[in-house]
């Protein structure tokens, strides 16, 4: 046997390291993302341009800081991505791959609205060639590039819905983890759609964003706790033949 071929076998024959792997990512995400809207917590003043300029200003360290441990968050979910794709492919690659592709578009539309959010920076930043604005001027210009900012994050959460609904039902169709987790993930990714209507998703919060937060952290946990496991004791990715529940459906 190939050292290839024996890396394959003993990677399918103990997947447990890799989910405990994929739950530490996981927790950092969360970890990452929980400070990040600490740092900006109260900055930001809805409708009012000049306290919330006054904010930034007086706390552009925490800003900046804010920022950044974002896109650190973000890093971290698109690890995550690769890392339930590589879990999730031996029950439906094909839904593995869609699932990683909604989820990295989502990271994208994160990634490209933190311009919106360093915008602001740069616009009362007391540049000379920015005098021929009026003060005020330059704040409402900032506050719209946040406004801009958020409106990418409902956009990006649509995507993060759709990706939670497919992890769902793999987990669902999976024998390595329990199908409430499955059913969790599910009713998240439905409460993540309704961000298609803001009317309906404001009206729901925050219960569809606390859904949301608790199943992906439920998933988290489980992962960092329990692994993976099999019903008969036997830690392992799904294998053709295993049953109905494990085998692929695809090829």
């Amino acid at each position: 046997m190939s050292t290839a071929a024996m890396m394959k076998r003993i990677a399918e024959a103990s997947p447990r390291p890799m989910a405990r792997i994929t739950g530490v990512v996981y927790l950092l995400y969360f970890l990452t993302a929980v400070l990040g809207e600490f740092f900006l917590r109260g900055l930001v003043v809805d409708g009012d341009a000049a306290a919330t300029a006054t904010n930034i200003l007086a706390h552009e360290s925490l800003f900046r800081l804010g920022l950044a441990t974002g896109l650190i968050a973000t890093a971290c979910y698109i690890a995550v991505t690769a890392l339930f794709y590589d879990l999730f492919k031996s029950v439906n690659r094909s839904l593995s791959l869609l699932a990683a592709f909604f989820s990295l578009v989502g990271c994208a539309i994160l990634v490209f609205g933190s311009v919106f959010q360093l915008a602001p920076l740069v616009v009362l930043g007391g540049s000379q060639y920015l005098n021929v604005f009026k003060v005020e001027q330059l704040r409402a210009l900032a506050l719209m590039f946040l406004e801009l900012n958020t409106q990418a994050d409902n956009i990006c959460v649509i995507f993060f819905g759709v990706y939670c609904l497919l992890i769902g039902y793999l987990i669902f169709r999976s024998a390595f983890l329990p199908r409430i987790l499955g059913a969790l993930m599910v009713f998240a990714g439905l409460g993540w759609l309704t961000f298609l209507s803001p009317p309906l998703a404001n009206y729901l919060s925050p219960y569809n964003v606390v859904l949301g937060f608790f199943a992906e952290l439920a998933l988290c946990l489980w992962l960092l706790v329990m692994g993976v496991t099999f019903n008969d004791g036997r830690s392992r990715p799904a294998q053709r033949g295993d049953g109905d529940r494990s085998a692929p459906m695809h090829s």
